[in-house]
């Protein structure tokens, strides 16, 4: 009897390993939360990496016939913190129960723990924690999401230590106004660091909803973010502050066939970071009064708005009630303690991976021809 329920679990945890893909925040509001790698004819797991694919393909993840059950939301508080959980496979996670290996093993705020126990796993794509390149959330205000195109996407919050730990705040702008009848969508997006494998994209949707809202004000269009940021690896050691977009901003749509709003090639994607003016925490600038007026953005723009007066916002700053474990991977940045609350946590504009094998840029060498995309 002994020696039958161990081959059941180590069935179990090796189907666990062998279906470890990548990263996304996992909740039941998702579009596509019970695709397995059976679902389709190819792997499009929700934490399957997002290229060169139609569409309909990477549009929502391919997930539109996969809703959430009928009353699932995801939860946004208005000047709070919304705490979600990033993993590589949902048994990591507190909906364990519906995942392929129906097992709960999660290893603390640890998001995807490798099989040699080394951290961070290689489905976290990056070098380390000065190689972390953010995640955003972005809403629409419509409850059909059939009416939805990427235009109507909105940054409302940024992580730009995401995907370092499980447990991660997007912190929610207090003003955000409540959602229609029915309801809102909500995206999450991540573009990882090319130091850290190919060129791709991470979407997933999910049915969402602003609760706490107390503002009428709405959002303003969202515009397409600009590359503006100090970019020392292209020759731009200091930021231009006039070439930035200011207030809303869409999501990156980058490196497939249909639908892109940016450009940039292969060893200069585009970042929620700075370098896009994307700030870490809530977008508070978002709205449609938040500037009486913008000069039209450009390299040689010295002028650069000022955000009207608005209320002062009350996220909260306090620990989360999840538990964190009490080792760290040596050499690392405690993964215990999650993103927007750690007083050591710092993340670098400066990137300090050895590459052995460089390119004129700078950048490592790969099979795929150089090509860089750069507004300046």
């Amino acid at each position: 009897m002994l020696s039958t329920t161990l081959l059941i679990l180590s069935a179990v945890l090796l189907r666990t390993r062998r279906t470890h893909g990548h990263q996304t925040i996992w909740h039941p509001s998702m579009y596509g939360f019970n695709v397995t790698e059976q679902t389709f004819p190819y792997d499009n797991r929700p934490v399957t990496p997002l290229a060169n694919g139609t569409f309909e393909q990477w549009w929502f993840h391919g997930h539109l016939d996969y809703p959430p059950n009928h009353g699932d939301f995801l939860e946004l508080p208005a000047g709070k913190p919304a705490t979600v959980e990033i993993a590589c496979n949902k048994g990591l996670t507190s909906y364990w129960a519906s995942s392929e290996g129906h097992t709960d093993v999660s290893q603390g705020d640890n998001p995807c723990p490798s099989d040699d126990g080394s951290f961070p796993s290689g489905a976290m794509h990056t070098t380390g924690f000065d190689d972390l390149t953010g995640c955003a959330l972005a809403i629409a205000y419509e409850s059909d999401v059939t009416k939805i195109q990427p235009e109507n996407f909105t940054v409302f919050s940024v992580n730009h230590t995401c995907v370092w730990t499980r447990f991660t705040d997007f912190q929610v702008p207090e003003r955000m106004p409540p959602c229609p009848e029915g309801g809102c969508h909500c995206a999450f997006f991540w573009i990882h660091s090319p130091n850290s494998g190919s060129e791709q994209n991470y979407m997933n949707g999910y049915r969402c909803n602003v609760t706490g809202s107390t503002s009428k004000v709405s959002l303003a269009e969202p515009k397409l973010p600009r590359r503006c940021g100090a970019d020392p690896q292209f020759g731009k050691p200091n930021a231009v502050p006039g070439n930035c977009t200011y207030g809303a901003k869409q999501p990156f749509y980058w490196f497939q066939f249909e639908r892109n709003n940016m450009f940039e090639g292969t060893y200069a994607p585009p970042f929620y970071t700075d370098l896009y003016n994307f700030k870490d925490g809530a977008q508070n600038d978002i709205f449609a009064d938040s500037y009486a007026s913008i000069p039209p953005p450009s390299p040689s723009q010295t002028a650069v708005p000022t955000p009207r007066q608005q209320p002062s916002a009350t996220a909260s700053s306090s620990s989360s009630s999840h538990s964190a474990p009490s080792a760290s991977p040596s050499g690392q940045v405690p993964f215990g303690t999650p993103p927007g609350r750690c007083s050591t946590c710092r993340l670098k504009t400066s990137r300090t991976s050895d590459v052995k094998k460089q390119s004129l840029f700078g950048f490592q060498l790969r099979k795929r021809t150089f090509n860089l995309w750069h507004p300046f």
